[in-house]
């Protein structure tokens, strides 16, 4: 059965996003700090030494991949620890289940959320990158909702591991197995073009990231990659399953 998802979805959103901002100042440092440390480390420091990636310069190249980090870390660790915490210990799933909210609702809810939290923190980096005159302008303020797009996405397989994942302990397995070679052989660091032909082709075929940091890149820099429509269709496509199947895969937990 298709999960069905209403309107009421976003009164989860809404609980979610006030516990958000009661914290509001612990919250909005990461995003405006971090940028700061990995560009002056990397980007000008490492830069130094590696000089221009296809013209461009190593300050300007690993911007937009900053973005696309800050996408996946925001949204998948917030409906991976933070929504384990929320069903399981806080009990906060099964209380909003016992008003008329359905759990279709609910989880929907918590997608939704993280998609925000990717759209809050790319966005808060934005600024930093634009300070720094590292990112082009007006293009680069179509990351804003695009932002929410990629979150979306990694939100849903996020729910995925949320949903198989017997306790919190074990959601350490994709933190290190799939986020962080996620980080070093999607594009960010350096070009795709490096890569052996066969690992260029499992990225641009199975990995997240690799589609996101294209479009960043993209829309950051001005220059269209030569991938730019088969990764948003690739976003859009994969966005559409794993946010149905994260559904119900976490009914298929909550009903017992």
């Amino acid at each position: 059965m298709i999960p069905r998802p209403t309107m009421s979805s976003w009164k989860v959103w809404r609980r979610n996003a006030a516990v958000f901002f009661k914290t509001y100042t612990v919250n909005f440092l990461p995003p405006f700090i971090e940028p700061v440390l990995y560009l002056l480390a990397m980007g000008y420091g490492l830069g130094m030494f590696i000089g221009e990636i296809d013209g461009i310069p190593y300050v300007h190249f690993i911007a937009p991949a900053l973005l696309a980090v800050s996408m996946m870390n925001s949204s998948f660790f917030e409906c991976t620890y933070s929504s384990f915490v929320r069903m399981y210990y806080q009990k906060a799933f099964d209380a909003m289940i016992s008003t008329p909210l359905s759990i279709d609702d609910v989880i929907a809810g918590e997608l939704l959320w993280g998609a925000t939290r990717s759209l809050i923190y790319s966005s808060a980096m934005l600024i930093v990158l634009i300070i720094f005159g590292v990112v082009s302008l007006p293009s680069s303020l179509l990351i804003i909702p695009f932002s929410f797009l990629a979150g979306l996405l990694f939100s849903g397989i996020a729910m995925c591991f949320t949903a198989i994942s017997p306790g919190i302990d074990t959601l350490n397995y994709p933190s290190f197995l799939f986020i962080t070679p996620m980080l070093l052989f999607s594009g960010t660091f350096f070009p795709l073009s490096m890569l052996p032909p066969v690992l260029q082709t499992v990225a641009l075929t199975c990995l997240p990231l690799a589609q996101v940091v294209i479009i960043a890149r993209s829309l950051t820099l001005t220059t269209l990659s030569p991938f730019f429509i088969y990764s948003l269709m690739w976003i859009a496509f994969f966005t559409a399953v794993f946010f149905f199947l994260s559904i119900h895969l976490m009914k298929r937990r909550l009903v017992v």
